[in-house]
């Protein structure tokens, strides 16, 4: 006897989106070069939020090595929240990317003259 149960088909994630690979591949030329762009800028806009965080956090360190004294603090709780809440630094640099808010450029690499 058999117990395959009919399963039902995940339902996608409803902040996932189809995107035009075309329009993407438009504004620098190559996909790949697109995707690049954006993860760059992904990680630029992730250092940045991190660095932030962590400054806000720095506020509320207990320098005591007391691991008996632990209390919660609800301005740190908040803070953690709010950030959390913030959108994946990649949605946010592909905003930007298709906002035509972000600057790249090409570099020309030489050659070595005896190759």
């Amino acid at each position: 006897m058999s117990n395959n149960k009919k399963l039902k088909p995940l339902a996608p994630a409803p902040t996932l989106q189809t995107r035009n690979l075309a329009e993407i591949e438009k504004k620098s030329g190559n996909l790949y070069e697109a995707i690049a762009i954006m993860g760059r800028r992904a990680n630029q806009v992730s250092v940045g939020i991190k660095e932030e965080l962590h400054a806000k956090l720095r506020e509320f360190a207990n320098h005591n090595d007391d691991l008996e004294e632990v209390h919660e603090n609800r301005e740190q709780i908040e803070i953690s929240r709010h950030y959390e809440r913030l959108p994946h630094p990649t949605l946010v640099a592909f905003k930007e990317y298709n906002e035509n808010r972000v600057f790249f450029r090409y570099t020309e690499e030489k050659l070595p003259e005896n190759a």
